[in-house]
């Protein structure tokens, strides 16, 4: 769990001492046993007790708000190859040219009275149900790449039993609140049916919620069905059960593809995460402020267009805004820009009184090194203080977003787990303020022993089952492991340790057949 045991208290020069002559067993073991008694155990999504920074004043994001008005009403956004889009629009009052939209001042705004500040995601334990919007920030894994890498093999392309393995990682994860979507592409499935696959593998490997296939309006139907069966008809069509990701075509587009899965999902009452996909100096400004602009623009119509479709719709504002290398055009991460739209955005969305969306533990590196951790928490930290509500890809990713790696995935699932504590402030209890503590050792003596301490000290800290924290000789004693090492021990473990939720055995036979007889219709296609 996020609180462990503190161990190996010893202190001065004859406790160096002893720690320097330990065996090889020591500080592993004790490692091994964090590890295995916190895996498996699910912390709460948080309910964050600190508050907001916000990096803009109310004059600027009122500057960024008209900007916006002014690009909606006299630049618009294309729809394309979809004429019931336009339909709709044009029914709403907006004006058509072609496949731009044009809306006048206010439009979108009214639109998105109907969508709710804050909506519950039901898994299928209801102990992992999830809050998304308020105070609350719900973790979910890396999404999408089409590579893994891990220590032994290197980097290579993704299997879907390598997506079953991050499903199952992300179930033991005890700070992951989410199974999240595609973890990772397994390309030695056909394209058009690898969405059944990994679905079951959410449903069946996990009892987390999970997000739903966005890459065919068809696809889209299938998660769907695949939701009905395992929660019931009735009760899909009146809760939300999935969450699924749209992205805007940025600069000011969005494709037929996009807005297919979006009309399926919002008209079924399940939740779209609204993102425009921003690396800023090539599709949006250079400038922070004009790259809000066209944040606020695209995802406020994405959103609208929700609403359009079904009214009450739950809907996140969300970005992904990274930055280019200005000589490579290479993306760029954990760089301060990014940052400040992450917090910038977040402000705008919560004065559309809406979820958020946004971070994550992104970074460029290809390897889980220095970089790759400096990079994730210079985006962890802004995610967090920005009240972020959804928070994707924040384990695994590696490279940019093209390799989804095993060892990181569990570095990462350690930040998160500090994270969770950090977001829940200062204990202001009787016990938190410690005045018996202070009482009881009085000046000049040390706290190890008091009853305060024996009393709180299994939770009082943190404690990694990465991080080593111990002299260097047992440090070079138990072979001198680098922290990707550890971790590749982890995840490992984690595996090893593994048990299934149970599911209803009805449940999985007709998941089971439905997946069969929708691979079975139709041919394998590869693009």
């Amino acid at each position: 769990m996020s609180d462990e045991l503190v161990e190996g208290l010893d202190t001065g020069a004859q406790g160096q001492e002893r720690r320097g002559r330990r065996g090889s067993g020591g500080a592993e073991a004790r490692r091994a046993k964090r590890s295995s008694r916190g895996a498996g155990l699910s912390l709460p999504f948080i309910d964050r007790k600190i508050g907001v920074f916000n990096v803009v004043s109310d004059e600027g994001l009122e500057l960024i708000e008209a900007n916006a008005d002014k690009v909606l009403e006299e630049i618009g956004i294309e729809f394309r190859d979809d004429p019931e889009a336009l339909e709709l629009w044009k029914g709403a009052g907006a004006d058509i040219d072609g496949e731009r939209v044009r809306f006048p001042k206010g439009l979108v705004r009214e639109l998105l009275k109907t969508a709710p500040a804050q909506f519950t995601q039901y898994a299928r334990n209801p102990a992992r149900n999830v809050e998304i919007g308020g105070n609350n920030t719900v973790f979910a894994p890396v999404y999408g790449p089409p590579f893994i890498a891990n220590l032994d093999e290197g980097r290579r392309y993704a299997t879907i039993e390598d997506f079953r393995n991050f499903v199952k990682l992300a179930y033991m994860a005890p700070a992951m609140h989410h199974s999240g979507g595609t973890l990772c592409e397994p390309v030695d499935i056909a394209v058009n049916k690898r969405h059944l696959d990994m679905l079951y593998a959410h449903m069946r490997f996990s009892d987390k919620p999970y997000m739903g296939s966005v890459t065919h309006p068809e696809r889209a139907e299938d998660t769907v069905s695949m939701a009905k069966l395992m929660f019931g008809d009735e009760f899909v069509d009146n809760n939300c059960v999935t969450i699924s990701l749209i992205n805007a075509n940025s600069p000011l587009v969005f494709d037929s593809t996009m807005l297919g899965a979006l009309k399926v999902y919002a008209r079924a009452g399940q939740a779209t995460v609204i993102s425009p996909f921003i690396l800023a100096g090539a599709m949006s400004p250079v400038t922070v402020a004009g790259t809000l602009t066209q944040i606020l623009a695209e995802a406020s119509v994405g959103m609208a267009f929700a609403q359009l479709c079904r009214p009450g719709a739950p809907v996140v504002f969300g970005t992904f805004a990274s930055s280019i290398s200005m000589q490579t055009g290479a993306p760029t991460f954990g760089t301060p820009e990014p940052a400040l739209v992450l917090f910038g955005a977040a402000a705008l969305a919560r004065r559309l009184n809406v979820p958020f969306r946004s971070g994550g533990s992104l970074c460029a590196s290809k390897v889980p090194d220095a970089q790759a951790a400096y990079e994730s928490m210079q985006t962890m930290w802004p995610t967090i203080m920005a009240g972020t509500n959804f928070v994707l890809h924040s384990a695994g990713w590696l490279e940019g977003g093209l390799a989804s790696s095993y060892e990181k995935f569990v570095m990462d699932c350690d930040q998160l787990a500090m994270l969770q504590r950090f977001s829940s402030g200062i204990d202001l209890t009787e016990n938190g303020q410690a005045l018996s503590a202070i009482e009881e050792v009085g000046p000049g003596s040390h706290y190890l022993g008091c009853a305060h301490t024996q009393a709180n000290f299994e939770s009082a800290f943190y404690r990694s089952p990465l991080a080593d924290n111990g002299s260097f000789e047992q440090w070079e004693a138990e072979g001198s492991l680098r922290i990707e090492q550890r971790a590749n021990t982890l995840y490992k473990r984690w595996l090893n340790d593994y048990e299934a939720p149970a599911i209803d055995p009805g449940v999985d036979e007709a998941l089971t057949e439905f997946v069969e007889r929708k691979k079975a219709s139709m041919p394998d296609a590869f693009a």
